[in-house]
C-alpha cells in the first residue's frame, strides 16, 4: 500500500507568494508564446480556510493584469462528480451505429487568443479514488474522455491534507507524480496586507494584530465545528461590516463562525475602543491624546487604516494622519504606514509625492523591512 503523501518535502509559501510565483510564471509563458503545458499542473495544499481558492482567483486576476488578456476561472468541485460526469453523457451518433460523448458544459471553454482559462480542480483530495483516477487523464494528457482541453487552459488543483481530518482521501502516487506541489502557510503580515486591501473590519484587524495566534486556530484533533481561520475571520468581518459593528450584539453570529472561546475574547477586547481618541479629529489635523496600552494602540492604528482607506483620495486628511503617526511608538507607526502603502495598487507611489511621507521615511523608514 502507498504511504501517505508527505508535506515535509514540498515548499511552503504564503498565499501572496503563491500568487506572485504562479502569476509571474503563467504570464511569462503567455508573453513568450510558450504552451501552458510547459509547466506541470500545480496543486495547492493546506488546512481549511487558509485561502487556497482565493489565491487561484487572485492569480487569474494578476495574469489578466500582466498580459492584458481576459481570464476565466472554471471552478470544478470534484467531490460532486462521478467518473462518468467528467467524460460526459453517451449518445448515439448520426448513423446510430456508435456512441459519442457529449462534453460537460463546465469544459466548454472559450479558446480564443485573447482569453486564458483556468481549470480549477478544487477539493481534489475530497473526491473518491475513482474520481481522482479520472483526473489522471486531465493532468497528464490535458484530455477528458474524447475531449481535448484548449491550449489556452491552465490546470490548477487544491486540496486538504488527510492530516487535517477534513473529507480527504489519500492521493494515489501516480496522480501525485503528475503535479507540482505547494503547501500554503499562514503569515499574519501577508494576511494583514490582504485584509487592508480587502477592507476587513477594523475590529477584526485590530484584534488579530493584538492576538496574531488566533488567525489560524485550527486543531485537526478537535471536534469543534466553529473555529478561527482566515476564511472564518473574513466571514466575521462581513457580519460586522454589513449587519452591525456592535460585537456584543453580533456575538451569537460571531460565536457560530469563530467558536465561543475566540468570540468571547474578541468581545472583551473590543471594550478597548472606549479608550480611543476621535479618529476623524486625527484626520482633521487635531492632536487628540494617544492611548498608551498596546491593545489600544493596535485598535487605534487599525481604525486609522480603515478610515484612511475610506478617504484615500483626500490627501490633506492622509497628510494630517501621517503627521500624527510621527508621534506614535515607532513599531506601531511603522505598521500603520505599511498599511497605508497597501490601501490600493499604486498608492505607495502616490505617497512618495507627499513631503510628510518622505519625512516619516527619513525618521522611521528603516522599520519597513526593505519594502520601500
Amino acid at each position: 500500500m502507498d504511504k501517505e503523501i508527505q508535506m515535509s518535502n514540498v515548499p511552503k509559501l504564503t498565499a501572496d507568494k503563491v500568487v506572485d510565483y504562479m502569476s509571474a510564471a503563467f504570464a511569462s509563458l503567455c508573453i513568450n508564446n510558450l504552451p501552458f503545458s510547459s509547466l506541470p499542473p500545480i496543486i495547492l495544499w493546506g488546512p481549511p480556510g487558509v485561502g487556497k481558492s482565493q489565491a487561484v482567483h487572485k492569480v487569474a486576476d494578476e495574469v489578466s493584469r500582466k498580459t492584458g488578456k481576459k481570464t476565466k476561472v472554471i471552478d470544478v468541485r470534484l467531490l460532486l462528480f462521478n467518473p462518468i460526469d467528467l467524460r460526459g453523457i453517451p449518445v448515439a451518433n448520426e448513423k446510430k451505429d456508435a456512441a459519442v460523448w457529449l462534453k460537460p458544459a463546465i469544459f466548454n471553454m472559450d479558446d480564443s487568443d485573447d482569453v486564458i482559462n483556468f481549470l480549477f480542480l478544487d477539493e481534489i483530495t475530497a473526491a473518491p479514488p475513482s474520481v481522482q483516477a479520472a483526473a489522471y487523464q486531465i493532468t497528464l494528457d490535458r484530455t477528458i474522455g474524447e475531449h481535448k482541453l484548449p491550449g489556452n487552459c491552465i490546470i490548477v488543483a487544491a486540496g486538504n491534507r488527510t492530516t487535517d481530518k477534513s473529507v480527504a482521501y489519500k492521493m494515489p502516487k501516480a496522480l501525485a507524480n503528475r503535479l507540482m506541489h505547494v503547501e500554503i502557510s499562514t503569515s499574519f503580515d501577508a494576511w494583514r496586507k490582504w485584509a487592508v486591501e480587502k477592507g476587513i473590519n477594523k475590529k477584526v484587524l485590530g484584534f488579530l494584530s493584538f492576538r496574531q495566534d488566533y488567525l489560524l486556530a485550527f486543531d485537526s484533533n478537535s471536534d469543534d465545528v466553529a473555529f478561527a481561520t482566515p476564511r472564518s475571520w473574513e466571514m466575521a468581518s462581513n457580519v460586522l461590516n454589513n449587519v452591525s459593528d456592535d460585537v456584543s450584539v453580533m456575538y451569537p453570529f460571531l460565536a457560530g463562525i469563530l467558536g465561543t472561546g475566540v468570540a468571547s475574547e474578541l468581545s472583551s477586547w473590543t471594550k478597548v475602543y472606549d479608550q480611543l481618541p476621535s479618529i476623524s479629529d486625527i484626520f482633521e489635523g487635531k492632536r487628540p491624546k494617544m492611548p498608551t496600552g498596546s491593545d489600544a494602540l493596535y485598535a487605534l492604528i487599525s481604525s486609522m487604516t480603515v478610515y484612511a482607506r475610506e478617504h484615500k483620495d483626500d490627501m490633506e486628511k492622509i497628510i494630517n494622519s501621517i503627521e500624527y503617526a510621527m508621534d506614535l511608538p515607532a513599531d506601531f507607526s511603522a505598521v500603520l504606514i505599511k498599511d497605508y502603502m497597501y490601501l490600493e495598487n499604486g498608492y505607495k507611489e502616490r505617497l512618495f509625492h507627499v513631503p510628510e511621507f518622505t519625512k516619516w521615511l527619513r525618521v522611521h523608514g528603516g522599520r519597513l523591512n526593505g519594502i520601500v
